[in-house]
């Protein structure tokens, strides 16, 4: 997937099946770094690319472009759609609620106290995942239920998530995956 605006240019490319290897060059060091612990976590490989005018617009776009993708990849697959996850980061204990619905729907409560994360505004870290989700077209809940670092914070959510994702992608072996026949 390529993603080119008048503010960024964005490519994603992606194996859901893989093992975890990845390149992520979006000229922001933390979101490379939770972007890398998502695909190591959820043992998809993941390349990004991107470059823009400005730090927010890089986060917004690389979110459209990975979920338009991941739904892309994801289309006209017998998937399990349901996982979760709990992870503990040191301070803080996170937790990841993941439907493959098609139905957009971020639940976040992250409880950042801080205004950055390294070199990523908090609000463009919650940004990220709101934007993330709805380009999906995914239900997903993540919760940080203690913790005072906000880096350990984002990074177990974001490895709570890569799980529950993981779980989610997994083959249905049998059955409908909704009583509708569609997600």
């Amino acid at each position: 997937m390529e993603r080119e605006t008048l503010e960024t240019k964005v490519k994603v490319k992606l194996r859901l099946f893989g093992e975890g290897k990845n390149k992520v060059e979006t000229g922001i060091g933390f979101l490379n770094h939770l972007l890398e612990t998502f695909s190591v976590h959820s043992l998809m490989d993941l390349q990004i690319k991107a470059h823009g005018d400005l730090k927010h617009h890089v986060v917004e776009d690389v979110a459209i472009s990975l979920g338009r993708t991941i739904r892309k990849a994801l289309r006209n697959r017998n998937v399990r759609r349901f996982g979760f996850s709990l992870v503990p980061m040191d301070d803080s204990l996170a937790l990841a609620a993941v439907d493959l619905v098609e139905r957009s729907y971020p639940v976040l409560e992250l409880g950042l106290k801080g205004g950055e994360i390294e070199d990523l505004k908090c609000e463009d870290f919650t940004h990220f995942l709101e934007t993330l989700i709805k380009s999906m077209e995914a239900t997903i809940h993540l919760k940080v239920l203690h913790g005072f670092n906000d880096h350990h914070k984002a990074e177990a959510v974001f490895k709570a998530f890569a799980i529950a994702f993981s779980q989610a992608i997994q083959p249905r072996k049998k059955g409908k995956v909704s009583v509708k026949g569609t997600v």
